[in-house]
């Protein structure tokens, strides 16, 4: 009899083991059909908690919004150089730096402009570029993420803005007698973003990709920006 018993009760366990392995299996293919970020990763749920400004995420890979959010809003404080200066950084009643509680001045998030003067006496001024997306969803005026990657993992500046001086260029341009590479952003931390992985430059741009569009002034200015 108690070995009867003891036969019951393992077959017994076998079968629930089953149900709950079945439920497991269920649960682990509508969780990967879910088109909801994966908030296992506590950044990409932090990411969508901070983020100031509502974002177009229809097309978009939510995981790495909520991580490309999470890096651009808690690490890399992208904003605080990617707007016109401390006054528009933070909305009216929002400044933390004045015990306010902290509100992003969502009008001119990341839309540039910031400017941090001459690196050197007759050297142009640095102004921080417009990070938002253009008309065809593309962050930094357009730029493909082939672009973005380039950027980031060689401080070039594609639109060529502060070139070395020639005998062609001989404004807006960086002597030859001055350290500074005018082929490269000098402002930029760029030498810290170029040790991010793929995956975390992928999740900013894609981040990028979902912010709202701020118009700029016409081209050449760095703030330029077709939102239609």
């Amino acid at each position: 009899m108690r070995v009867k018993s003891f036969r019951r009760s393992a077959a017994a366990r076998a079968a629930l083991s089953a149900i709950f392995l079945t439920g497991a299996i269920a649960g682990s293919a509508a969780l990967s059909a879910d088109d909801g970020p994966d908030l296992r990763d506590p950044r990409v749920r932090i990411g969508f908690e901070i983020t100031p400004v509502p974002l177009d995420l229809q097309g978009k890979d939510r995981e790495l919004v909520g991580l490309g959010s999470y890096l651009v809003n808690a690490v890399g404080g992208c904003n605080d150089c990617h707007t016109q200066g401390p006054t528009s950084e933070y909305a009216p009643g929002g400044n933390p730096f004045f015990g306010q509680p902290k509100v992003v001045n969502a009008a001119a998030y990341l839309g540039g402009g910031r400017d941090f003067g001459a690196l050197a006496p007759n050297t142009p001024h640095i102004v921080s570029r417009n990070l938002t997306p253009d008309k065809t969803g593309r962050p930094e005026g357009g730029r493909s993420f082939a672009e973005f990657l380039h950027i980031m993992r060689t401080g070039e500046d594609l639109d060529h803005l502060h070139p070395p001086c020639s005998a062609t260029v001989t404004t807006d341009c960086f002597p030859s007698t001055l350290p500074f590479d005018g082929n490269l952003l000098q402002i930029m931390p760029w030498p810290k973003f170029q040790s991010m992985t793929v995956h975390e430059l992928r999740a900013i741009y894609e981040y990028l990709s979902t912010i709202p569009c701020i118009e700029g002034p016409p081209a050449p200015s760095v703030l330029h920006n077709d939102c239609t």
